[in-house]
């Protein structure tokens, strides 16, 4: 069975820089689709960022020249290279896995998620 498992959530000021990682385990090859996504308590969760297979990736607008996703050479960490962080880039951030050519930015495409990661930015 396919785990996923974030660290790097942290506590810093704004305009701080912050990377999460997502290790997969249980399941090789690797998935088609890979996703980060974050939530705010009483708000819907948000898809952030996606590769997919071939490398491709995209952001939402809201992170868009900010956050950087990518991978290791074996495929089996995730990452999210998060820098200028705001205020409004607090949530609890989650990794997902899609067995799909197609990448998302919607979370009920995601069958797998990880336990997710606290990011807090303080002005």
């Amino acid at each position: 069975q396919v785990q996923l498992v974030e660290s790097g959530g942290d506590s810093v000021q704004a305009g701080g820089s912050l990377t999460l990682s997502c290790r997969t385990s249980g399941h090789t090859p690797r998935s088609n689709c890979m996703a980060w996504f974050r939530q705010v308590p009483g708000q819907e969760r948000e898809g952030i960022a996606w590769i997919n297979f071939a490398s491709v990736t995209d952001y939402a607008d809201s992170v868009k020249g900010r956050f950087t996703i990518s991978e290791d050479n074996t495929k089996t960490t995730l990452y999210l290279q998060m820098n200028n962080l705001t205020p409004e880039d607090t949530a609890m951030y989650y990794c997902a896995r899609r067995d799909s050519i197609f990448c998302s930015f919607f979370p009920s495409d995601f069958r797998v998620w990880g336990q997710g990661t606290q990011v807090t930015i303080s002005s």
